[in-house]
């Protein structure tokens, strides 16, 4: 090595290695938690087959609010905030229910869509629940709003530095070698093992930590995804009937003027939104679901996938006026430009949902390794410091040439 690339390589070593040190720990729960949410839809979807299917009937199946009726007439569930139907006339209907005064939130029910009777609350529900505000903001008091989400986003941006510095390091004097790249050397013991693993596993799932960490900051920080959709989106004209979404932080359930706002959104119901979203698709859906606003507010937000698709990305989705039925926005997937459409997909590239099944395993697996490195890179650091006592010699005693 030259004497001009000695000195960088030690410095990007000290900062691979603090910067491991720190944040292993957190790296690892992160992966793990993402590892376990991969498979999430069809874990649930074997879990509670049961309760998620019906027999088919040729009678016409209950609207929203027909359901939500039956469903208050059979016990205290709570209010309801979200409605799913589908048009498969097999499957069951879902609904879900707004936070109690405490924060919590009820699990949610399917319902038969024909007479409305309660089918059962999903399993893994709540544990699934639990895993992903772990993933997303380590089960910090405020959620979204609180310190989890920045922490986690900090943890991305550390990832990121470790990949580049991780490279820099690993990078071979041979670097057309497939083999020094790629395949590890087994028959090392100790230290050299613990180096071979963590360079070589590092190198195979690199291109997908990348990914990850790049769309998970999207989630972390506004001003990354302010500047995601400055580049990637055209610019959307201002509505002034739009009532967007509040941003995170800010009180998005007006908790000054909260009994107002309670009392509106008790008073809205789902009919006349989903009159007016089957005129606009003519019945042309697979599952649809229907939102109440949080806080004060009329607009009912509707989200519709199609029948031929199983990713979260497309969509069309819609604002619709729960007391008017008037249709305040449209966002239909297929208007969508190429860089619109990257940013609807974040979720689904993030998970590795939109190369298939295949690429979901191999999500998982990547984020599963995570543990690995934070185990052997503790032991690479550990044995350096090792070798460095052995060969650093005891103060008074001259070393030869000295």
């Amino acid at each position: 090595m030259s004497d001009v690339r000695r000195p960088i390589k030690a410095a990007l070593l000290q900062v691979h290695s603090i910067a491991g040190l720190a944040l292993a720990l957190l790296w690892a729960v992160v992966g793990i938690t993402g590892a376990t949410m991969a498979f999430e839809d069809e874990i649930e979807a074997s879990l509670n087959s049961h309760i998620m299917r019906v027999d088919a009937s040729a009678k016409p199946r209950l609207t929203p609010d027909e359901l939500v009726t039956r469903l208050q007439s059979a016990g205290d569930f709570g209010r309801a905030s979200a409605v799913t139907m589908a048009s498969d006339p097999s499957a069951a209907a879902r609904i879900r229910f707004a936070r109690s005064e405490g924060g919590a939130r009820p699990s949610s029910v399917y319902v038969d869509p024909y007479d409305g009777h309660v089918l059962g609350s999903p399993s893994g529900e709540d544990f699934f629940a639990t895993v992903r505000k772990l993933h997303r903001w380590l089960l910090l008091p405020g959620d979204g709003n609180g310190m989890g989400r920045k922490i986690t986003g900090t943890a991305a941006i550390g990832l990121i530095v470790m990949l580049i510095t991780g490279l820099v390091l690993r990078w071979p004097h041979r670097a057309r070698s497939v083999k020094i790249w790629l395949k590890p050397n087994l028959g090392l013991r100790g230290r050299g093992l613990h180096r071979s693993l963590h360079a070589v596993i590092g190198t195979w799932v690199l291109p997908v930590y990348l990914v990850m960490t790049l769309t998970g900051l999207w989630y972390s920080f506004e001003w990354y995804k302010a500047g995601a959709n400055w580049l990637l989106a055209r610019p959307q004209p201002t509505d002034a009937g739009m009532q967007p979404k509040p941003p995170r932080g800010a009180a998005a359930d007006k908790r000054e003027a909260k009994t107002d706002s309670s009392a509106e959104a008790k008073s809205l119901a789902f009919d006349r939104v989903w009159t007016t979203f089957l005129q606009q698709e003519k019945n042309d859906y697979g599952r649809v679901l229907l939102t109440l606003p949080a806080g004060a507010g009329t607009a009912v937000r509707v989200r519709s996938w199609p029948r031929d698709s199983s990713l979260e990305s497309v969509r069309d989705e819609f604002r619709i006026d729960a007391v008017t039925g008037h249709v305040i926005s449209s966002d239909r997937y297929a208007d969508k430009t190429f860089g619109e459409r990257v940013l609807a997909g974040v979720l689904d590239i993030h998970r590795g949902a939109i190369l298939g099944w295949p690429g979901k395993l191999a999500f998982m697996l990547a984020a599963a390794m995570m543990p690995l490195f934070a185990v052997t890179g503790l032991l690479l650091y550990l044995s350096r410091r090792k070798h460095r006592r052995l060969v650093r010699p005891p103060m008074g005693r001259l070393v030869p040439g000295e």
